[in-house]
């Protein structure tokens, strides 16, 4: 593993999104398509992870993303990325997305995911992700120490050919 530059807080690369839901984004049983909210997700953890390592990255692998709730026309979704594991070349981002109530301001959890994105060079080699990751709260030893799991997990599902 590379030396890092420093330790960045887990808040320093909080990327948060809002979208209007629109006919563009439903499905045929008028709820929000499930491949635009993945998309979604994976703009907001590829964001999230380039603002962590200040450079280039590319997702390699969706580890969990849980379909909870719908979303229907004209609600505001909300989605909030976070770095949860830093790795030599990978950092796993957690984005959960929000049904938010534009009277309340009240959100509902409707979707949660792991994403990994790998830090590369201009040519899509992968480097050293130059920062690691300060820990700020319990719940982010927690998702730390969770990582750390998920992270030995897809490392024996890859050794076991999946």
């Amino acid at each position: 593993m590379t030396e890092r530059i420093r330790n960045k807080r887990v808040s320093e690369s909080l990327t948060e999104t809002t979208k209007l839901l629109q006919y563009k984004d439903i499905n045929g049983q008028n709820r929000l398509f499930g491949g635009r909210l993945m998309e979604w997700i994976d703009e907001v953890a590829a964001l999230t992870a380039m603002r962590h390592c200040g450079g280039l990255v590319t997702t390699c692998a969706v580890d969990n993303l849980r379909f909870k709730y719908g979303a229907y026309i004209n609600e505001v979704i909300v989605l909030i990325g976070k770095v949860t594991y830093v790795g030599n070349t990978s950092m796993e981002i957690r984005v959960d997305t929000y049904v938010e109530n534009i009277e309340t301001g009240i959100r509902r959890a409707i979707n949660h995911a792991y994403l990994i994105c790998v830090h590369v060079d201009d040519n899509g080699k992968p480097v050293p992700v130059k920062y690691g990751l300060e820990l700020e709260t319990l719940s982010d030893k927690a998702e730390w120490d969770g990582g750390m799991k998920r992270n030995a997990n897809r490392k024996q599902r890859f050794n076991d050919g999946y």
